[in-house]
């Protein structure tokens, strides 16, 4: 398999976890769209769910699927997440974020009883911190941001992400985005504390002990790993 059809075959057995009635948090990102396609298949065959969207992206695509819609104001409490990452761990820690929705993604996975992570093989890694972390920051002071930032975090580049335009890219909240080029993250759970301290960080992409499941899929098929 290709992998966007690895991604598509994790996707497929995530939706196996899905039942009627269930409260469910969509994802952002490729390997979301396609639970995001599959889901909306079952829901036009009578699958009876709501769904709350990370993204205004995932919005788009739900709605696009036929999927029905809600918002964590109208219900607060989910009973599953599914969304994709850009790194897993072996502990099922993540580095989630390259898709520029990651204080979303974060409400929405601590709102669910469960989150399952599904994603191609290429995203197994036995170490965080090849992929850039991205760090969610406010526009305004984002130099002192950015400073102190660099101060807490281990050595390495540290870039503002930008769009196509070539301007700031700004997140569905407003916010800017800087990606850490860390090569190793040794200690994810201290570094996550240092830039929560630090004023003008909105979020990280670090979701630690979030995760409950992983649906991998590889050339060899797919795998369910369960977090130690």
């Amino acid at each position: 398999m290709d992998p966007d059809a690895q991604k598509r075959a994790a996707a497929a057995r995530a939706v196996e976890f899905v039942s009627s009635g269930m409260r469910l948090g969509l994802g952002t990102g490729s390997t979301a769209r396609h639970f995001i396609e599959l889901i909306g298949e079952r829901v036009r065959a009578g699958l009876d769910i709501v769904a709350v969207p990370t993204s205004q992206a995932t919005k788009a695509d739900a709605e696009r699927c036929g999927i029905p819609l809600t918002t964590l104001d109208e219900t607060p409490a989910l009973d599953l997440t599914v969304d994709g990452a850009d790194e897993i761990a072996p502990d099922l820690s993540l580095i989630k974020g390259g898709g520029g929705a990651l204080l979303r993604e974060k409400i929405v996975a601590a709102a669910s009883t469960r989150m399952i992570v599904i994603a191609d093989a290429s995203k197994m890694v036995a170490a965080l911190g090849r992929f850039p972390l991205p760090i969610e920051v406010a526009p305004f002071g984002f130099g002192a941001t950015r400073r102190m930032i660099e101060q807490k975090i281990p050595p390495g580049e540290l870039t503002l992400r930008r769009g196509k335009d070539g301007h700031a890219f700004v997140t569905d909240g407003g916010h800017w985005i800087v990606d850490a080029a860390l090569g190793r993250i040794d200690d994810p759970q201290a570094l996550a504390h240092a830039l929560a301290d630090i004023p003008g960080v909105m979020e990280h992409g670090l979701f630690i002990g979030v995760a409950r499941l992983a649906i991998v899929a590889g050339r060899d098929g797919v795998k369910v790993v369960e977090r130690p």
